[in-house]
């Protein structure tokens, strides 16, 4: 068994054949070594974010890289915060497409932030639809809820 091994990789398509297997060899342990000593999805989901311009409209990915600032971030001139993300339609619905929003917090405007499409009230972290997920209030709801404190 041992001999025709041998004999078959003495031959010219069994050298061939080794020469496949062992660049597949190396390609896959590359692969692996990526794998393993790559970003992390954690550290990616980090990294990569959406980032809103100061004018409230600009959205763009950016991702961090070391020595980076934590922001602002500058983009076409403008500074730019990490976007948080409004995911519902004004009637309280899934919005099929997202909506970058920038925090007041961020840019020092003083009250809650409302998306500026369906007009609920944005967090940090800003809930997604879902099952048992109800929707942020719009803004009328809030400030009713709030004048009667």
């Amino acid at each position: 068994m041992v001999e025709a091994i041998r004999r078959f990789l003495n031959s010219k398509g069994g050298q061939t054949a080794g020469i496949v297997v062992a660049l597949l060899c190396i390609a896959f342990a590359a692969y692996m070594a990526h794998m393993f000593m790559g970003r992390s999805p954690a550290a990616a989901m980090a990294n990569d974010r959406m980032y809103i311009c100061t004018d409230g409209k600009t959205s763009f990915s950016y991702s961090r890289g070391p020595g980076d600032p934590a922001f602002p971030i500058q983009h076409d001139g403008m500074d730019a915060y990490p976007a948080e993300v409004c995911w519902w339609t004004a009637d309280g619905q899934a919005s099929s497409t997202p909506t970058y929003v920038l925090l007041n917090n961020f840019i020092g405007k003083p009250g809650p932030t409302f998306c500026p499409v369906c007009h609920r009230l944005v967090v940090p972290h800003n809930p997604t639809p879902g099952s048992g997920v109800r929707p942020p209030p719009t803004e009328d709801e809030y400030k009713q809820m709030h004048s009667m404190q």
